[in-house]
């Protein structure tokens, strides 16, 4: 089922034939594009379902959340086009008394960047596949869109790359405007293929290092949106595990165990203070979650966990609080319950390479944190780069806290801002008083972080302002009319926002700066 050379060339031809007339869509036939997207995926869904269930072992209820999602998210990046969201359209008048000297007229936007390359991911075979987000930012962008088949759920993603090809069909658009590749050799051929102008990927730290590297070491390097590992870090205060602790541990349970904890988003190190009614709680609530097993979406993922796990286990001064089991099958299955096993910091710290990584899988680790010890330290010394970290408070931590000009001026307890600031430097979203697994589809998410949680930091692979990474600037100086994109036309066609700056305007705001 591979894509043959052959194959490839064609469809980088495709591509890269298709990127001019993409490029000059208006924004509302890039959002008509998606929104007939999202209409036929929802009028697939009965037929699309089973199939992945079949291929990813994952529950008809998940997957039909899933499908919602996906949809959503091309409605979301469909108000997001129309808006004018990815155009940042500025203009600069032309100022012959700008304080730095005669100032020209200066307009600038951001236009697609070309074909993009997306890799798929195992975990989400809808939301993060061939219609998911990412590709769904691809297309808002209006750049042509080439697909890397997750070889987990090959026969979905061919199922779904033919709706959508239909409906490319049936809006007149270029054959290269969506279309899917099968194979590791394809993808790497494709990553290096100077038709291809970006790259997207959600997987394992190892895997995307690989391809972040191939797609700089290019002639011409292209950028590379990796979104790879993440420990997602917890840290609840003792007031709130005094006030609240019973409820925490069911809800760290449900966040670990969802979806077999294949999820990049999982908590995997929770660190607090031992609380007896916490753990108590905590074995309860496993117990209950361990009372069904969970198929792993892969052969070769279960023997990656139950490797990792038995590595874990291994460790002298490691305690299970909840003793999760790991079977595979005559077919190579994996089936599960979750591990959520305790340690102390000095364990932590002689072992960090096994217990603070990672694992792939309904594995969590609890630190015991001695009374007295600040968090915030802990941070750089176990969280390279997350996704999320995680602040749990009490009633009147949270209450204490007002709104104001600064931290210290707001009521803040030091130790706690110093905390959320050590979280803000390691994590790209900062939950207080939830659970990393629940990511918002919204305008305003961030679902990014600094290495390993991805290889570019610079933007997010969820939430409408995705699609700026595929999408580059360039300015116009004293352009004719005529020759400017319409976002940058004084008449303003398309209806967006566009940022002006008059004559006389920035003569006060220069001097103001001296």
């Amino acid at each position: 089922m591979d894509t043959t050379p052959d194959a490839l060339e064609l469809v980088l031809d495709q591509a890269a034939a298709a990127a001019p007339a993409l490029a000059a869509q208006p924004p509302r036939a890039r959002a008509a594009l998606l929104i007939a997207l999202a209409d036929a995926l929802e009028a697939a869904r009965d037929r699309l379902v089973p199939i992945a269930e079949q291929e990813t072992g994952l529950t008809r209820a998940r997957l039909d959340g899933e499908v919602a999602r996906t949809a959503v998210q091309l409605r979301l990046f469909a108000e997001a086009v129309r808006a004018g969201d990815g155009a940042d359209a500025r203009i600069d008048e032309a100022d012959p008394g700008f304080v730095l000297g005669a100032r020209p007229d200066l307009r600038r936007t951001r236009i697609p960047v070309g074909p993009v390359l997306n890799f798929s991911a195992s975990n989400f075979p809808f939301a993060f596949s061939v219609l998911g987000g990412d590709s769904a930012s691809i297309l808002a962008a209006g750049c042509p869109l080439i697909v890397k088949a997750h070889s987990g759920h090959p026969e979905l993603s061919e199922a779904t790359a033919g709706v959508a090809q239909r409906v490319v069909e049936d809006l007149g658009l270029p054959a290269g405007t969506l279309q899917l590749i099968h194979g590791q050799q394809a993808g790497v051929a494709a990553v290096q293929d100077a038709r291809v102008r970006a790259g997207s990927f959600t997987g394992s730290t190892r895997g995307g290092r690989i391809l972040a590297d191939l797609a700089a070491a290019r002639p011409a390097p292209i950028p590379f949106y990796g979104e790879l590992g993440s420990v997602n870090p917890v840290f609840i205060t003792p007031a709130a595990m005094a006030e609240n602790g019973p409820a925490l541990a069911a809800d760290y349970v449900a966040s670990v165990a969802g979806s077999a904890g294949q999820l990049c988003t999982k908590p995997g190190l929770l660190f607090a203070a031992p609380d007896d009614a916490f753990l108590n709680a905590l074995a309860e609530a496993g117990a209950a979650a361990g009372a069904a097993e969970h198929r792993l979406l892969a052969p070769r993922i279960a023997e990656a966990y139950r490797a990792e796990l038995e590595a874990v286990l291994a460790i002298d001064g490691v305690d299970p609080v909840v003793c999760g089991t790991t079977r595979i099958d005559a077919e190579g299955d994996g089936w599960v319950t979750p591990t959520i096993v305790r340690v102390s910091l000095d364990t932590l710290r002689a072992h960090p390479d096994v217990l603070a990584e990672e694992h792939f899988g309904p594995c969590s680790v609890i630190v015991d944190v001695p009374a007295g010890e600040p968090f915030a330290p802990l941070v750089g010394e176990f969280i390279t780069g997350s996704l999320t970290g995680t602040l749990h408070l009490s009633r009147s931590e949270r209450d204490g806290a007002s709104d104001a000009a600064s931290a210290a001026d707001a009521g803040a307890d030091p130790a706690l801002a110093a905390l959320v600031s050590a979280l803000v430097e390691h994590a790209g979203r900062v939950i207080f008083d939830g659970w990393p697994t629940g990511v918002a589809v919204t305008p305003a998410q961030q679902h990014g972080g600094p290495w390993p949680a991805t290889t570019n930091d610079s933007s997010t692979s969820v939430g409408t302002a995705a699609i700026g990474r595929f999408l580059r600037p360039v300015a116009f100086q004293n352009a004719p009319s005529a020759y400017l994109p319409a976002a940058l036309r004084d008449a303003n066609p398309l209806g967006i926002p566009q940022r002006r700056s008059a004559a006389g305007e920035s003569i006060s705001w220069g001097r103001a700066l001296g």
